[in-house]
């Protein structure tokens, strides 16, 4: 993760603090660069394009690592307001890399929702942030690592805003800092630790492959068309994949397919049957095989899961319902390590030779 990070470094990083009294329904653009997202004093409600919006906690952290257009709101029925009008008539003092502050609205209810805004190099723009998912979530009940995450964002918008000498630098250095660790917590949730895909990207014919893997994961990927994007022969390709990633390509590509449904699944609005086809299984039955062994529960049973955790914290009990969506992510995280292997055998052809070259059950986290 060090090698690849360091070439993901943030030339600039600009900050904003807003404090959002009562009802609010803000709508960005979007930005070029990694934004991280985080509030204090409530949560809120974030959507990014056609997704079902998703509660935040307080003190969760979110990143969109390509800086996608999206709304925040305290309620989605709202209609939507641009950030861009709020920040012309509110913020304080000269923009630029100055901090944006300001205060809006009205009523006994007050969050201040904290931003900072990353000026990435352009390998870390166009390799490793186009690997990830276009909003990645931390939050505070599932990850240990909150806590301190959430101070060190404060720590960076007080930077920005004391504007001591040599402040731009500093900022530069903490949004790094803070990026870094955000990441780690969201390889730790997502049950790969090792981010043996991000050693990857240090490999030219591995990041070919990783990139058309996530570009698109609902092609019929076989070992021999991988090994083709990657331009070497099947045998090299494979060794070479297990050398950079730690597992195989089809174990690869059966976990990041898993994950994503999983994803999908919380969010809602979809069937079963159309995550399924979104993701390349030949049928809702081999998809539904294939998420059991590796979720421990069913595609249903899971997506209904989530969502009660969800509608529980915006009720007001997130500490119960976000605690219990944390424990049943680790349970994933478990019964994924122990049964990719067989999905992958389900989710991709061909199976026999794949699924006896499966890696050991402690190696699939990475």
């Amino acid at each position: 993760m060090s090698d690849v990070l360091a070439d993901c470094r943030a030339d600039r990083a600009v900050t904003a603090r807003f404090g959002l009294r009562g009802p609010f329904a803000l709508a960005s653009l979007g930005v070029e660069g990694a934004l991280i997202r985080m509030s204090t004093g409530g949560g809120y409600w974030i959507q990014v394009a056609d997704d079902a919006p998703r509660w935040i906690g307080p003190g969760d952290l979110v990143l969109l690592p390509l800086g996608t257009a999206h709304s925040v709101s305290s309620d989605p029925a709202l209609p939507l307001q641009p950030i861009a009008s709020l920040i012309a008539r509110h913020a304080v003092g000269e923009h630029g890399d100055a901090p944006l502050v300001f205060d809006t609205g009205e009523g006994d209810t007050r969050i201040e929702l904290f931003s900072a805004h990353l000026w990435l190099s352009a390998y870390g723009r166009d390799t490793v942030m186009r690997l990830l998912p276009p909003i990645i979530h931390v939050a505070d009940a599932a990850s240990p690592s909150v806590g301190p995450l959430a101070a060190m964002m404060q720590a960076l918008v007080d930077e920005t805003l004391a504007q001591q000498p040599g402040w731009k630098l500093s900022a530069a250095r903490m949004a790094d800092l803070l990026l870094v660790h955000v990441l780690r917590a969201h390889l730790a949730q997502s049950g790969m630790q090792h981010a043996g895909w991000l050693r990857g990207l240090t490999d030219p014919s591995i990041a070919r492959v990783l990139m058309a893997i996530h570009r698109a994961p609902d092609r019929s990927w076989t070992l021999d068309a991988l090994a083709r994007e990657a331009g070497m022969s099947r045998t090299r390709f494979a060794a070479r994949f297990r050398e950079r990633v730690d597992v195989s390509p089809i174990q690869y590509l059966a976990t990041h397919r898993l994950t994503l449904a999983a994803d999908r699944l919380a969010q809602g609005g979809q069937r079963v049957s159309e995550v399924a086809r979104q993701l390349g299984f030949t049928s809702d039955k081999v998809f539904a095989r294939a998420f059991t062994r590796w979720a421990g529960v069913t595609p249903g049973a899971y997506g209904n899961g989530q969502r009660k955790a969800l509608a529980s914290a915006a009720a007001g009990t997130a500490a119960a319902g976000v605690a219990a969506a944390g424990t049943a992510a680790a349970g994933i995280a478990a019964a994924g390590s122990a049964a990719v292997g067989t999905a992958a055998a389900d989710t991709a052809t061909p199976t026999a030779a794949l699924s006896a070259a499966a890696t050991p059950a402690a190696k699939i986290s990475s």
